[in-house]
């Protein structure tokens, strides 16, 4: 059996190494949530920073639930390759920053103390957005949380991501240790401010001076991440074993292009995450509004319309022209919600996203992207389509993502085989549904009744939602993929 990659002596000369001494390093960021997005981002971003203007600015990751990843990063002594696949072929990039992973269900002490840790400067977070506890109703926290409720009961003993950073803030406050700067890597709209008012929502609850301290002392900038990132497969670890030599249990592939908008705001210094192509900025806003708008709106309605038209892949929807062409329209419906973006042109940013999209190196499963559609349709899809119906818009290609989101959640594809839909209400999505009658109008309406989702603009609008049934009932009932 090859061995394992543990070192960077002995790699294969076709794999490209760190350009910089790693025994060197030592620790001055916590990540959390070290899953396949953030070695494809934020990791080889710091990477290049240290590189190019060095800095104390080694990572150690924490798992707040399972253990894999934690452990072959362990195991690995935080190496891993990161694949970069186009139809020029593919490289392999050995990422180096890492210095060691946390198991929290294992040993959240060790994890609590990371935090209180004065040299962790840092704390950013890659947990998915069903991880903040936010409801969207009260924009506050969601007491119902699973994570949420238990923290609260026991906040010194937390499990969730609020809970912890919480916590390791009101430990630094109480030895009078600098704070660290929380920094979301999520895909959420404004993701510092709504993690900032998270944590605060919490600590009012559990320590009334700590609020204050938070207020004035620890910033929350708002970041904008784009790379897509595949999950691994058989073909990612026999590709990155052929281009280093090594076997690596943690090897994750994506795209040549990559993107990260910062806004510059932190509490106790940050790499020079410009060197390596970022963007430092003032305010964040009109990017991420874009991102979420064309690439992930684009994406999500791609995602339902292929996942429940047989199609596997993203990239094998891209060879429908219809479906191609329907993409695009999107995009530009999109765009038409947004504000100029300094330094962008919409356009040209469609036309990228369409050639990124129809990348046939990159496999990214349509039923990847379909997952926890509840958390992701108001900041991709209903706002904007607020937005445009509010302004005298038809909305279409919105009611077709939504009427497609709607035929996914029924659980069955065209054949009736039934799938997970992976979705955090899927218990109350089911529920609904259950004694539905299977046609347009009765599921829409069923799911239009969903608590705190859809907003007023679209579901008191009955020109909106009689095209979203109408649609609805053309793909449950037709077993051909319509182009509308």
């Amino acid at each position: 059996m090859t061995e394992r990659l543990t070192s960077l002596s002995g790699l294969a000369p076709t794999a490209k190494l760190p350009l910089y001494d790693r025994g060197a390093l030592t620790p001055g960021i916590l990540h959390l949530g070290p899953g396949a997005f953030f070695r494809a981002h934020f990791a080889p971003f710091t990477d290049g920073a240290i590189a190019a203007a060095g800095g104390d600015w080694g990572i150690e990751v924490a798992s707040l639930r399972t253990a894999d990843v934690a452990d072959h990063l362990n195991e690995q002594s935080g190496l891993y390759t990161m694949l970069v696949r186009d139809t020029a072929g593919t490289t392999a990039h050995v990422i180096g920053p890492i210095l060691r992973a946390h198991v929290a269900t294992r040993n959240p002490g060790d994890l609590l103390a990371k935090l209180e840790d004065p040299a962790i400067r840092i704390v950013s977070l890659t947990v998915t957005e069903k991880a903040y506890g936010f409801d969207s109703a009260t924009g506050g926290l969601d007491l119902k949380h699973p994570d949420i409720a238990a923290d609260l009961a026991d906040r010194h003993a937390p499990r969730g991501v609020i809970g912890y950073l919480v916590e390791g803030l009101s430990r630094r406050r109480a030895k009078g240790i600098a704070p660290f700067t929380p920094l979301s890597c999520d895909n959420l709209p404004s993701n510092g401010a709504v993690l900032k008012r998270l944590v605060l929502d919490f600590a009012e609850r559990v320590d009334p001076d700590l609020p204050q301290w938070i207020e004035d002392n620890v910033p929350f900038p708002s970041t904008m991440v784009d790379r897509i990132t595949p999950a691994s497969t058989d073909a990612t670890y026999r590709d990155a074993e052929r281009l280093t030599g090594r076997r690596d249990m943690a090897a994750i592939e994506t795209e040549p292009f990559t993107q990260w908008v910062i806004e510059d705001h932190f509490a106790n210094g940050r790499p020079d995450w410009e060197q390596a192509g970022a963007l430092m900025v003032e305010d964040v806003s009109a990017y991420e509004k874009m991102k979420l708008r064309m690439l992930n709106g684009a994406h999500s309605l791609l995602a339902y319309l292929g996942y429940i038209g047989g199609y596997e892949f993203i990239r094998d929807v891209m060879d429908d022209a219809g479906l191609a062409a329907l993409a695009r329209r999107h995009m530009n419906a999109a765009a038409a919600t947004l504000d100029p973006v300094p330094g962008i042109a919409l356009e040209a940013y469609a036309d990228e996203l369409i050639a990124r999209f129809a990348n046939k190196a990159i496999a990214h499963r349509t039923y990847q992207i379909a997952m926890d559609g509840t958390q992701k349709l108001p900041q991709r899809l209903l706002e904007p389509a607020s937005e445009a119906v509010a302004e005298g818009g038809k909305a279409e290609t919105y009611a077709i993502a939504v009427a497609a989101w709607m035929r996914y959640a029924l659980g069955a594809d065209r054949n009736g085989e039934s799938y997970e839909l992976r979705d955090p209400r899927a218990a109350e999505i089911a529920a609904r549904l259950a004694d539905v009658p299977r046609n347009g109008g009765a599921v829409s309406k069923a799911l239009f009744g969903l608590p705190g989702l859809f907003p007023p603009a679209l579901t008191d609008n009955l020109g909106w939602t009689e095209d979203v049934a109408n649609k609805l009932e053309i793909l449950i009932q037709d077993n051909r993929l319509p182009l509308f």
